[in-house]
C-alpha cells in the first residue's frame, strides 16, 4: 500500500516544483498572481516583473501591463452646443500607467478597464464643457477648443485622484467639431453671399473712383481752357489737334486745313 502511494506523492512534488517563465517586453511590466492548488495563500504579488526573464511557479499567472504612454479615442455624436446645434467630433485622452499592481488589483488590466472606469466620467466632462459654448466657437475658434481641452483635463485629473486610478494624465485633445450637413450647407451659402456682396462693393468702389477721376480731369481741362481764354469750340479744336498729333507722331500723316477743323490722311 505504501508503495502504491509513492508515485502519487512524487507526481505531486514534481507538479509543485515545476516552473514557467515570465518575460515582459520593453516598456511593459508583468503583475504576478499566485493560485495555490492545495495550501497557502494566493493573490497578487506586490512587486512586478520588469523587462527580462523570470521563472515562476506554474500555478502563478502573469498579467502584462503596458507602461508606455497610451491613447484612448472616444467618439461623440450629436453633442449639443449652447445654441442647440448637435456636433460630432472625436476626442483623445493620453495617459500612462504609474502603478501596474494597483491597476490589476483594483481596476483590472484587461483591454476594457478604461471603458469601465474612466470613459463615462470623461464623456460627462466633455459634454459639460461643450454645452457652455456655441457652435461657431467649437467649429472655428481655436482658442475655444484649447479652453475646452484645459477644462476637460482638469476635470479628468480630479476624477483620477478621486477614484485612485493609478495613471498619469498626459493631455486631452478634442478634434474639430462637425455640425450637421444642413448647417454646413447654410454656412457655405452664407459665405458665398458675403463674397458676392464684397465683390459688388469692390466693383462699386472702382466705379466711384473712376467717376471721381473723370470729374477731376474734366475740372482740370476746364481750368486750362479758362486760363488760355479759349471758347468751348476752340478748346475742342485744340484737343482734336492734340489727338491727331498723337496719332501722327511718326510723321506718316499730312494735314490739310479745310474749314474750322483740319483733316489728315495717312501716307
Amino acid at each position: 500500500m505504501r508503495a502504491m502511494r509513492m508515485p502519487g506523492v512524487l507526481m505531486l512534488s514534481l507538479a509543485l516544483t515545476a516552473c514557467s517563465t515570465v518575460k515582459p517586453d520593453a516598456g511593459h511590466e508583468a503583475v504576478l498572481t499566485a493560485k495555490p492548488l492545495l495550501f497557502g495563500s494566493g493573490g497578487v504579488f506586490d512587486e512586478t516583473v520588469k523587462p527580462g526573464l523570470q521563472y515562476v511557479a506554474w500555478t502563478t499567472s502573469a498579467t502584462y501591463v503596458d507602461m508606455r504612454p497610451q491613447q484612448a479615442n472616444v467618439q461623440f455624436d450629436d453633442l449639443m452646443s449652447r445654441d442647440g446645434v448637435p456636433l460630432d467630433f472625436d476626442a483623445a485622452i493620453r495617459y500612462r500607467v504609474i502603478d501596474a499592481v494597483k491597476l490589476v488589483k483594483s481596476f483590472g488590466a484587461d483591454a476594457q478597464w478604461f471603458n469601465r472606469n474612466l470613459e463615462s466620467p470623461f464623456r460627462n466632462a466633455v459634454r459639460d464643457a461643450v454645452k457652455r459654448r456655441g457652435m461657431n466657437e467649437m467649429a472655428i475658434d481655436a482658442s475655444a477648443a484649447e479652453a475646452v481641452d484645459a477644462e476637460v483635463s482638469k476635470a479628468v485629473e480630479a476624477i483620477i485622484k478621486r477614484d485612485g486610478i493609478p495613471i498619469q494624465l498626459i493631455d486631452v485633445t478634442l478634434g474639430r467639431a462637425n455640425p450637421p450637413d444642413a448647417i454646413k450647407h447654410q454656412r457655405v451659402a452664407t459665405a458665398e453671399q458675403e463674397q458676392r456682396q464684397q465683390t459688388e462693393r469692390q466693383a462699386k468702389l472702382a466705379e466711384d473712383q473712376r467717376m471721381e477721376h473723370e470729374r477731376s480731369r474734366a475740372a482740370a481741362d476746364n481750368a486750362y481752357r479758362l486760363a488760355m481764354s479759349l471758347s468751348p469750340d476752340q478748346f475742342i479744336q485744340l484737343k482734336s489737334i492734340e489727338a491727331m498729333r498723337d496719332v501722327c507722331g511718326g510723321g506718316k500723316c499730312s494735314f490739310v486745313t479745310a474749314g474750322a477743323l483740319p483733316t489728315f490722311g495717312i501716307r
